[in-house]
């Protein structure tokens, strides 16, 4: 099971938005595991997943409280496609990774028995450098990280890639940088704004050819996930292109 982590250390940088467009899109290849590492669980409420109380979530996955089944959801829009979810109580999971002595191996080993049921993994990581973020880097094979076309976003990404060397050094995972996504890449017209514009240059100052093309400011993608569409139904396939070109990267991991 290929694992890739979607992270970035700050709030508002497409994380979920990459992580739900780009599952939709390999869910039609190969069956898929999606889980919810956030504990805004947004990603859960995008993909029409509405808990009940005592339904156990990413929180009891981890700590083995229930079996591992009973946290593994079928996404009933999409055929393929299984979703171990979040929601308030995921807090909770930083101390006890913290307490367990394996914090950032946790989660790599509770998703071994699920390595022949699914071809992927996509997890959409919390926003902060937290434990969880360090169990689900540690769980990777391989990072995406979106990033803001702004200073922000510039900031988010070099936070990102610094957790990432220091877990690689520490020998705390064995993921690589797989591709930096600009996330609201601003255009008036057909040209590009001076802070995007900058903002992509210092990303691929910073990881040269692993900035992948852009993901840009369209309100079609709020819609899209809104209405659970794809953004070909809606008329704007191109659109979809960056996910596209991360599809076929992975694929090729995949050989």
């Amino acid at each position: 099971m290929l694992t890739i982590a979607i992270a970035s250390l700050s709030g508002g940088q497409g994380k979920t938005t990459t992580t739900l467009f780009l599952a939709r899109k390999l869910a039609l290849s190969y069956p898929t595991l999606v889980i919810d590492a956030d504990p805004q669980h947004n990603l859960t409420t995008y993909l029409g997943l509405e808990l009940q109380p005592n339904q156990p979530t990413l929180l009891e996955f981890l700590k083995k409280s229930v079996p591992f089944e009973d946290t593994i959801y079928p996404v009933e829009a999409l055929q393929n496609l299984f979703l171990i979810p979040a929601d308030d109580h995921l807090d909770n999971a930083n101390e006890y990774l913290s307490n367990s002595g394996m914090g950032a191996m946790m989660l790599s080993r509770r998703l071994e028995p699920l390595a022949d049921s699914f071809k992927l993994c996509l997890i959409d990581s919390p926003p902060q450098r937290s434990q969880i973020a360090k169990t689900v880097i540690g769980a990777a094979n391989f990072l995406v990280i979106p990033a803001e076309a702004n200073i922000k976003g510039y900031g988010s990404l070099v936070r990102t890639l610094d957790l990432l060397d220091f877990m690689q050094e520490m020998k705390a995972t064995t993921a690589e940088l797989m591709a930096v996504i600009p996330f609201r890449d601003k255009w008036v017209g057909l040209n590009q704004t001076q802070e995007s514009r900058l903002a992509i240059k210092a990303m691929k100052e910073e990881v040269k050819d692993q900035v992948f093309p852009s993901i840009r400011e369209s309100e079609k993608y709020k819609q899209a996930i809104n209405k659970q569409l794809s953004l070909e139904t809606l008329g704007k396939k191109e659109l979809e292109y960056p996910f596209d070109v991360l599809v076929a990267k992975i694929k090729e991991q995949l050989k």
